[in-house]
């Protein structure tokens, strides 16, 4: 069967899991259901939880591999990646600027999945035979829901996540570098790719500590080099902001006529590439985050959920936003450009000069990299719950030398393929939250009583209805 077969196929199959009749009606309802019951939680401590994870950073001398601002570092690395450069383009090529008021009600509602699905991750966090931490939908979801339908969940979330590691984590990520910096440096790609190759080997060996090192340290830098960028453009197009607004929030319900290079949209479109490029860039639902989340040094699953809960946040409500702005109000919308090209577009025209493209090649390079670690940690932890602590080694391995593969080769089937994983890995995790939305919502509330502004790090273990980590089970 030749790529251009295997690409139709997978993007019939994606049609149908981003349709409106599964992923979009089941993400968005339960990122609202999930606000509901835990009383908009995102907005009434988004302020206490951004201190939490960016100033105080760590709970001292709590269980754990890496600290909880290392684990949303982590998280963040995993997240902040191409999607938040080319998703978007993509997004609004195909939808219109419309979609990209979609991107930020799936990034709204996605915090309350994202507290949710980090929270299990950290309750029912377990050791592997190494004595490291493991955890994630692959284990909270057999753990939460003791049954035949909660193991099978756990295995099936744990397969799709390794499938979708090799795409939407490494070979889509290191082709958009590949192929950005020949376009802006004119360096082969094979050279691109086998310094990315070297790069993702050397990290890999340590481990979690090692990524959670690295990415502590260039993953903030990378955010406030690209939010700076795109405010500068912002405020030389500082005129074109409402009329960029107005034309999110009309064109999110009635679609978009043609315009320029622009072919037009409807509402439907708007919806579904918003929701998909969404979740695409900041991953709320899906429960990859959660991996990450488990192996946080923290003293109480609410802590860190509320950690895990501002990776969204800053993912979607900032960086996502800066590149829609900048991609709406320069007009590169309507340019007939697709992905990357258009939001390099946007920044060129929205600079002095003609260096506005090398801005985002270097912030795909940043982005792509650190997504590629991030995912590797994601894809060894499933690795590891589908064959044990065996296949750990040969997972890295295998994934260390796809990066190369997928720098020097065609991606349109690997995009759709992406896609699909991407939901696939989202239905049973989100089935999961809506299972244990229970137990969530109560010992949220109990920790909360005692620690209002996550200040005073109560003795949970004299809470009644909620959990202490006095030990990891």
């Amino acid at each position: 069967m030749d790529a251009e077969r295997l690409a139709t196929i997978f993007g019939d199959i994606g049609s149908v899991v981003w349709g409106p009749w599964v992923l979009i009606p089941l993400l968005l309802g339960t990122g609202l259901y999930l606000t509901i019951r835990l009383g908009g939680l995102q907005f009434r401590k988004l302020g206490a939880a951004l201190r939490l994870a960016i100033i105080k950073r760590k709970d001292e001398g709590a269980a754990g591999d890496i600290s909880h601002y290392q684990a949303l570092t982590t998280a963040l690395a995993a997240t902040v990646g191409v999607g938040n450069i080319a998703g978007v383009a993509t997004a609004i090529h195909i939808g219109g600027p419309g979609a990209l008021f979609w991107m930020w009600v799936t990034g709204l509602l996605g915090m309350a999945s994202k507290y949710s699905e980090a929270f299990l991750g950290v309750r029912f966090r377990t050791k592997d035979a190494k004595g490291e931490i493991s955890g994630g939908p692959q284990y909270y979801l057999a753990r939460a829901i003791p049954n035949k339908f909660g193991l099978t969940l756990s295995i099936v979330f744990a397969v799709f996540a390794v499938l979708a590691s090799f795409g939407i984590g490494n070979m889509t990520q290191s082709n958009t570098v590949a192929t950005s910096v020949e376009g802006s440096f004119g360096i082969p790609v094979w050279i691109v790719g086998l310094a990315l190759t070297v790069g993702t080997g050397a990290v890999l060996l340590g481990g979690i500590k090692s990524i959670g090192k690295v990415t502590a340290g260039f993953v903030p830098m990378m955010i406030v080099l690209y939010v700076v960028a795109a405010v500068v453009v912002l405020l030389l197009n500082l005129g074109d902001i409402p009329q960029a607004l107005a034309l999110i929030f009309t064109d999110a319900f009635t679609g978009t006529a043609a315009a320029g290079g622009f072919l037009g949209s409807t509402m439907i479109l708007a919806l579904q590439f918003g929701v998909a490029r969404g979740i695409f860039s900041n991953e709320s639902g899906m429960g990859s985050a959660a991996i990450a989340a488990a192996a946080a040094q923290t003293r109480h699953p609410v802590r860190q959920g509320l950690v895990s809960m501002t990776q969204t946040f800053i993912d979607t409500l900032i960086v996502v936003s800066m590149t829609g702005l900048v991609i709406i109000t320069t007009g590169a919308w309507d340019s007939g450009i697709e992905g990357a090209g258009m939001t390099a577009e946007g920044f060129t025209s929205g600079l002095p000069g003609d260096w506005g493209h090398y801005v985002v090649t270097v912030s795909v390079i940043f982005f792509a990299f650190s997504t590629v670690l991030g995912w590797a940690y994601y894809g060894e932890r499933c690795m590891e719950r589908l064959v044990g602590i065996r296949g750990v080694v040969p997972y890295r391995l295998v994934f260390t030398l796809v990066v190369f593969v997928g720098s020097t080769t065609e991606l349109t089937v690997v995009w759709n393929f992406s896609d699909v994983m991407n939901g696939l890995m989202a239905l049973p995790n989100l089935l999961g939250l809506l299972i244990c939305s229970g137990l969530i919502a109560r010992e949220t509330k109990a920790y909360l009583a005692a620690d209002p502004d996550l200040m005073h790090e109560p003795d949970v273990s004299t809470l009644e209805g909620t959990h202490a980590l006095a030990r990891l089970r």
